[in-house]
């Protein structure tokens, strides 16, 4: 990948009908850590691969939660993949504010399909740099959708993307058939075997790595708020998900001293 005449925007093609930026957007992609997603009959699972920072000890984590029903994890760029996040967010909360349900899952992605077109077609933008695999469930059960910076929008069965993902993609092809039939402890098994895959055998000897798994179910309701694994392990950036419009943002012992005060008028009960 180098520069060249063709490549100052997004509309500008080169002789060989190429897109030299969204190019340039899949490199990045291809340069981040490697995350894995894969669904059975009641399950969709997604792992990604965190390391910390050398400058920091904190992790930057690579899934983040969108809705009750529906995550993702990302290789590439983190910065836009809040921006992506974010917008999914304002999405679901519109939908389920006029229609009191979850967004659907396949118009969701499809949606923000759209919305990274767009980027590819104007020369005040730039494609977003990230891939994403998006995990959830609706009532035609568990998803996994790979959606790319070229706008691409794939519904998979098992996909791994991010650097050196060629030989977590292999794993998946080679067991794919088994997935259906196992078991919400089986898959993340497997997810976390495809991403250790990915390391290569000298990385796996000399690094420790931190697994973040997310799992959804289809045909349960919701989990409660401090059992729901869309929210386990801390969210880091993501932790204003629990304090969004309908929260009162006033500790709990305030409500009820402020409950007492209304019922005695605001003055001590004689």
């Amino acid at each position: 990948m180098f520069r060249n005449q063709y490549d100052n925007d997004t509309t500008t093609w080169s002789p060989q009908g190429r897109l030299f930026q969204v190019e340039y957007a899949m490199e990045a992609v291809k340069q981040g850590a490697a995350t894995v997603g894969l669904k059975g009959a009641d399950y969709a699972v997604l792992a990604a691969l965190c390391r910390t920072s050398k400058d920091t000890n904190t992790l930057q984590r690579k899934i983040m939660p969108v809705d009750e029903h529906v995550g993702m994890s990302i290789a590439g760029l983190t910065a836009d993949a809040r921006v992506v996040c974010q917008y999914m967010r304002t999405e679901c909360m519109a939908y389920r504010h006029s229609y009191d349900a979850e967004f659907p899952v396949r118009r969701l992605v499809a949606n923000l399909g759209n919305k990274l077109q767009t980027t590819t077609q104007r020369y005040d933008r730039r494609p977003y740099g990230v891939g994403m695999l998006v995990a959830g469930y609706d009532e035609q059960g568990p998803h996994i959708y790979q959606v790319m910076p070229t706008a691409n929008v794939l519904n998979c069965k098992a996909m791994a993307i991010g650097s050196r993902s060629q030989s977590a993609r292999t794993y998946l092809e080679r067991n794919m058939e088994s997935f259906e039939d196992c078991d919400m402890d089986e898959l993340i098994c497997h997810a976390i075997q495809a991403v250790r895959g990915s390391l290569g055998s000298d990385d796996a000897d000399n690094l420790t790595i931190n697994m973040y798994v997310e799992m959804v179910k289809s045909m349960d309701p919701p989990l409660e708020a401090d059992h729901d694994a869309l929210s386990e392990e801390g969210m880091s950036d993501d932790d204003m998900m629990d304090h969004g419009p309908s929260s009162s943002g006033v500790p709990p012992n305030d409500i009820s001293d402020m409950e007492t005060t209304a019922s005695t008028g605001g003055h001590d009960a004689h």
